[in-house]
């Protein structure tokens, strides 16, 4: 998928030091919202140990890892991915970062948008969600973009790094919307 000076790909073995700059450059940004990525990469082993169990779910059909890849300078500007893969609906839960260098430019935005059409087209899913914390206004504006509608706000959903406990928003999407 291509847009701009950018591609989305599905993460690959050859991604590993690339990934492992990225998230280590944001890992203060992320740790609260992505504890499994932030407490799973904290060592460069640790981080290859990761990313081939996450590879290994692909071959499973259960997880679904992209880069945002700066084609001008092969950098990873950011990461989208398909969890909580429900074949049965068929449904996944669609999580996005970026790195702090390519934030409030545009391109999770044009990104997420574009790789929402790849999971209902390519993927075949019927309903896209997403949950985020309710001043998390970026990803609630790009959730907006996309066409995503509100569906509720669940109380004491989901655990931070810290330990606290907070609610969550619930977007959701169908293949029809």
């Amino acid at each position: 998928m291509l847009f701009d000076n950018y591609k989305i790909r599905l993460l690959q073995t050859s991604d590993i030091d690339a990934y492992y700059k990225m998230v280590s450059k944001n890992r203060k940004r992320l740790e609260d919202f992505f504890t499994g990525t932030t407490s799973r990469t904290q060592t460069f082993e640790d981080t290859k140990v990761f990313l081939d169990e996450m590879l290994q779910r692909v071959s499973r059909r259960q997880y679904f890892p992209y880069i945002i890849e700066d084609i001008k300078t092969n950098t990873i500007a950011g990461f989208l991915d398909l969890k909580n893969v429900d074949w049965k609906i068929p449904k996944t839960e669609m999580g996005l970062y970026i790195d702090e260098e390519y934030a409030n430019k545009g391109v999770s935005t044009k990104a997420f948008i574009l790789f929402c059409e790849h999971c209902f087209k390519i993927h075949g899913f019927r309903k896209l969600f997403l949950r985020t914390h309710p001043e998390n206004y970026s990803a609630r504006k790009i959730a907006e973009k996309a066409g995503f509608k509100l569906e509720g706000t669940i109380r004491c959903d989901y655990k931070t790094t810290s330990g606290k406990l907070v609610d969550l928003i619930y977007y959701g999407k169908l293949n029809n919307d």
